[in-house]
């Protein structure tokens, strides 16, 4: 259960959805293979109604990042073998692109720079896209890169973000009453009430990174030897967690076995509503932060309607639609108040400026350094 496999329904695309306007064999086409639940289909609507020229538009929801992120490999790799899928028998026009391949696509920011070096995507026509200006600096630098997929703020741009959240700390109220406190940052984690009561993502550079920032360092430190007492505050860490798990981190909080879960704040769309009990608080001397992008893969062809989307996605009315329909922070300022968001998700929806300043993006680590990460976090676990 985690922010790649286990995604909210809420506002999923249809089959009905993904082909709008498919007898028009002459029609131009927008094909986007995106990550289930995270856009609404109203909003595709809106676009839609929003064109001047009659356009077929193919919004293919998919399952899991992981997945997508295939699909830009496999299309590099043999791309005139890949078929759209079986609606083809009912399309008899053909796009002046290679078969199969989407115009964009959804990509995790922690992939972008994998993609950039591998050469699974293509720059974004920027000056196309009129609300690009209106991105905030934080934003914009985070998908300009060098070709090495490096930040570089002389870079080209290479995506194009339209929600992220965040990693958060979620735990039973009903628990923590009768311990007379309640969790606020990543040091209350290692109070000797929680030995054995955790449950965590399975991922070095989170867990690694939230002791780093326990201990005031960054997420992304690059020599963890030069970090004192990492090694020591990592081995009292592990002996509060009593599961690591990227895909069901959860259960155990469900079931009462653990009493407080870190994970991905999309993870929790679905379950609020359904455990009252459960309370999500974002650390308040910062957190990871995770976005979801548009990118364009390299074989697909360049067109301006890719444009015209992105730029309606960012649009501030569309962008807080977004939000509140999926539950999820967009990357565009919007206007959203308390009274907007169901009282479960506020600590999630409020204050994201404040969040995003305070948090860091996971950026691409050196071969060495990232080797760094996996064997401490190894050296831990061998020994718990």
């Amino acid at each position: 259960m985690n922010r790649r496999s286990f995604l909210l329904s809420l506002g999923g695309l249809t089959l009905s959805q993904m082909l709008i306007g498919c007898n028009a064999s002459n029609q131009t086409k927008l094909n986007v293979q995106l990550l289930k639940g995270s856009i609404p289909s109203q909003v595709v609507n809106q676009f839609q109604r929003s064109l001047k020229q009659k356009v077929q538009l193919k919004f293919a929801p998919v399952e899991q990042l992981q997945e997508l992120y295939k699909r830009l490999i496999s299309w590099q790799d043999n791309p005139k073998a890949q078929d759209e899928g079986w609606w083809n028998r009912f399309i008899p026009f053909r796009p002046a692109q290679v078969p199969g391949v989407a115009n964009l696509v959804t990509m995790g920011d922690y992939w972008l720079a994998t993609a950039i070096e591998r050469k699974l995507i293509q720059p974004l026509e920027v000056t196309q896209i009129k609300q690009w200006p209106s991105l905030s600096s934080q934003w914009q630098q985070l998908v300009r890169r060098n070709d090495q997929g490096i930040l570089d703020s002389e870079g080209k741009v290479w995506a194009a973000p339209y929600r992220w959240g965040s990693t958060v700390i979620v735990y039973d109220r009903d628990k923590f009453q009768k311990l007379g406190w309640q969790p606020e940052d990543w040091s209350d984690l290692w109070r000797d009430e929680l030995r054995s009561r955790i449950s965590i993502i399975d991922q070095p550079r989170e867990v690694i990174g939230l002791v780093l920032k326990k201990l005031g360092k960054s997420y992304n430190t690059e020599n963890l030897a030069t970090v004192p007492d990492l090694e020591t505050e990592l081995t009292k860490f592990n002996q509060q967690v009593k599961l690591y798990s990227s895909h069901t981190y959860l259960e155990p909080l469900l079931m009462g076995d653990t009493w407080l879960a870190v994970g991905w704040s999309s993870d929790l769309i679905s379950i609020l509503p359904r455990y009252p009990q459960l309370n999500v608080i974002i650390p308040r001397s910062g957190t990871a932060i995770w976005a979801d992008l548009w990118v364009s893969p390299t074989a697909a062809a360049k067109d301006n309607l890719s444009s015209q989307w992105i730029d309606f996605c960012w649009q501030p009315n569309i962008a807080k639609q977004i939000a509140l329909l999926t539950k999820i922070n967009s990357p565009i300022a919007t206007n959203i108040v308390t009274s907007d968001i169901p009282e479960s998700f506020r600590s999630l929806l409020l204050n994201s400026q404040e969040v995003l300043n305070k948090g860091e993006f996971l950026l691409p680590l050196s071969p060495e350094t990232t080797k760094e990460y996996e064997s401490l976090f190894a050296k831990i676990r061998a020994n718990s």
